[in-house]
């Protein structure tokens, strides 16, 4: 079968939706690869490199749809696109079915099957095919990139001869994938990054990429991210007031906004208002990157760069992903391409459209002549269901004395028992050892049970290092074999120069193992 992928009609997009890398891979899967002549050129792939690939170019997007069983490209199709498919060519690009039920309905008509990469279930089994969080990475990451183009400052403080220049404060709302790669590149800058998301859970990893988490001073009982496939879930009034009155207090001091509030199938919420805008310091920058869908700041303007009265830039570019073409290329063509992986299980260049595949059957919106959106739920849901944890009594000051002292009585009387147990087998034992032994061996029991008790209240974490220099220490019975080893007897003097050696062996690991333990404890 032949995969071919066309120039992208789109004005502006400069992506592709294959690279002369992937084209390869796909050649191993049994695939003939064919390409509209310039399709990856803005991308930064010429024809030759396809060529030297093994892809066949053509000269039309027509004659490509035509000789293409398979055909892949990154916008959804135009109207004349999809009139060029034919009964039983399959379809694999983004496709918004929710906004394009005219185009499934033409597609439907055609008899082809479409598979919408946008629709792709979020799954473990499904991240290497999730074209919107490979989109999204790239996008946030850019928006930081926008931001700093037209900040007037540094990201990073300086102190120079010059002078002093303060960091950016960079405020990144919605921590998904975007907002998380925002958050990633504002922090390796030098920014002071501020993050908030409506997702109290995400909180944690905010924090370990070395940003600050906007709390709110109020409780509201989340819906549960199964149920809305990792995605936040929209607020109640009460919850939105509180945001925006912490949003309003953050303000006059933030330099950058980063936006990326999105709820599906809905218009973006409004987040960052007018009189926010207003509050902001002159020179500020809002990257909105929710503008497709509205913005969630009221003076977004979809694909355009505005500057408020108070000279703070609004940016609401839908592109960012295109205005880094090449590395969104090659990661859209590893998802369209991982795809095509699932698609053809035996690897023999022949499509196998499993539809009791959780994958490709939620990514289906078009097969064998029925539209097939909205999918089913997956059988395995995006995030496991959060079990609602009691919360653990809270213990009266006389409640916690008295558990203290009954763990103390119950430690107290199995102590008793053990030196008791201990003293009756001594007597017992002291009838028929002779005392030059007994001497010894008390010693040694005593030895065990302090040393038991001093082992059993060290943490896990410390056993080792306590152990190792204990072995160290213990070592001291080398001199024991020192004081043997000028013996007249030869089988004195070989046994106590093999005691010294493994006892040397006891000693220099014990302290060394104890000192690596140790070391991994502190900072370095």
């Amino acid at each position: 079968m032949k995969l071919g992928t066309p120039k992208e009609t789109h004005a502006g997009e400069a992506r592709v939706a294959m690279t002369p890398e992937s084209a390869q891979q796909l050649q191993k899967l049994g695939y003939e690869c064919i390409i509209e002549t310039k399709a990856g050129e803005t991308a930064g792939f010429p024809d030759k490199a396809y060529k030297d690939a093994g892809v066949k170019i053509v000269k039309t997007g027509a004659t490509l749809f035509k000789e293409a069983d398979i055909v892949a490209k990154v916008r959804p199709p135009t109207e004349t696109e999809v009139k060029r498919l034919k009964k039983g060519q399959t379809l694999i690009s983004l496709f918004y079915p929710a906004q394009n039920e005219k185009l499934m309905e033409m597609a439907k008509e055609k008899g082809a099957n479409v598979i919408a990469m946008d629709m792709v279930p979020r799954i473990s089994r499904a991240q290497k095919m999730d074209v919107l969080s490979s989109m999204a990475n790239i996008a946030g990451y850019r928006a930081v990139i926008e931001a700093g183009n037209n900040f007037g400052r540094f990201f990073t403080g300086q102190v120079t001869a010059a002078g002093k220049v303060p960091p950016a404060k960079v405020l990144v709302i919605g921590a998904g994938v975007a907002g998380l790669a925002a958050i990633g590149t504002a922090t390796s800058l030098g920014a002071i990054t501020y993050a908030f998301d409506v997702r109290p859970e995400v909180a944690e990893q905010i924090e370990a990429m070395g940003a600050e988490f906007v709390y709110l001073d109020f409780e509201e009982e989340q819906q549960d991210g199964a149920s809305t496939g990792g995605y936040a879930a929209p607020s109640s009034p009460e919850f939105r007031e509180k945001q925006l009155e912490k949003f309003r207090e953050l303000a006059p001091d933030i330099d950058i906004v980063i936006t990326t509030a999105l709820i599906p199938g809905r218009d973006a919420p409004k987040l960052w208002l007018k009189d926010m805008v207003e509050a902001m310091k002159p020179g500020s920058v809002v990257v909105d990157l929710a503008a497709e869908r509205g913005g969630n700041c009221d003076l977004t303007e979809m694909d355009k760069k505005v500057v408020s009265d108070n000279d703070v830039t609004i940016i609401g570019y839908t592109d960012f992903p295109s205005r880094m073409a090449t590395q969104s290329s090659t990661l859209f063509s590893n998802n369209v391409r991982h795809m095509m992986t699932d698609l053809t299980p035996e690897k023999d260049g022949k499509v196998n459209h499993n539809m009791e595949d959780d994958v490709i059957r939620g990514a289906t919106v078009s097969y064998d002549g029925e539209i097939t959106y909205p999918p089913p739920p997956p059988k395995v849901q995006a995030i496991a269901q959060q079990q609602k944890k009691e919360k653990p009594k809270e213990l009266t000051p006389e409640e916690k004395r008295e558990r203290e002292m009954q763990a103390f009585r119950e430690q107290t009387k199995q102590q008793v028992t053990i030196l008791a147990a201990g003293v009756v087998l001594m007597g017992l034992l002291g009838l028929v050892a002779p005392a030059s032994f007994m001497q010894h061996f008390i010693v040694f029991v005593l030895a065990c049970f302090v040393g038991f008790q001093v082992i059993w209240n060290v943490a896990h974490s410390l056993h080792t290092p306590l152990m190792a220099v204990t072995n160290a220490i213990s070592s001291i019975i080398i001199v024991g074999a020192l004081l043997q080893i000028g013996s007249g007897s030869s089988l004195v003097m070989v046994l106590a120069a093999l005691s010294v050696f493994m006892a040397g062996i006891n000693i220099f690991g014990g302290f060394l193992v104890t000192r690596r333990m140790l070391a991994m404890f502190q900072k370095s």
